[in-house]
């Protein structure tokens, strides 16, 4: 096998684990928000079961409120930075497949 051949190959396979790599942290950053949504879910309906009052109930509702609007800014950075992070992968690796097509024929 010529060398070319074999350097463009260990290049695809590395942009590939690189791309696999971001995809899977991608997902545990996702899965991550998601446990924490369905927490602050749980969090909420013990408070209001706890709740022996109609203020209870609204300082409750506030206190979920206020820690929703910060998880959905927490989202949109998370949205952006998991944007950018699979971009910058899909680049990388599509570059380097042509790269290694160009090196092959």
């Amino acid at each position: 096998m010529p060398r070319e051949q074999i350097r463009s190959d260990r290049s695809v396979s590395q942009a590939g684990s690189d791309f696999f790599n971001t995809h899977e942290e991608v997902r545990r950053d996702w899965t991550t928000r998601a446990t924490a949504e369905v927490e602050l879910s749980l969090k909420l309906s013990k408070k209001l079961t706890d709740a022996h009052s109609v203020p209870d109930a609204v300082a409750a509702y506030q206190e979920w409120l206020n820690e929703e609007m910060g998880a959905r800014a927490e989202d949109a950075r998370l949205l952006m930075s998991s944007g950018q992070k699979f971009v910058d992968a899909s680049s990388r690796f599509l570059s380097s497949g042509w790269t290694s097509a160009s090196t092959t024929t």
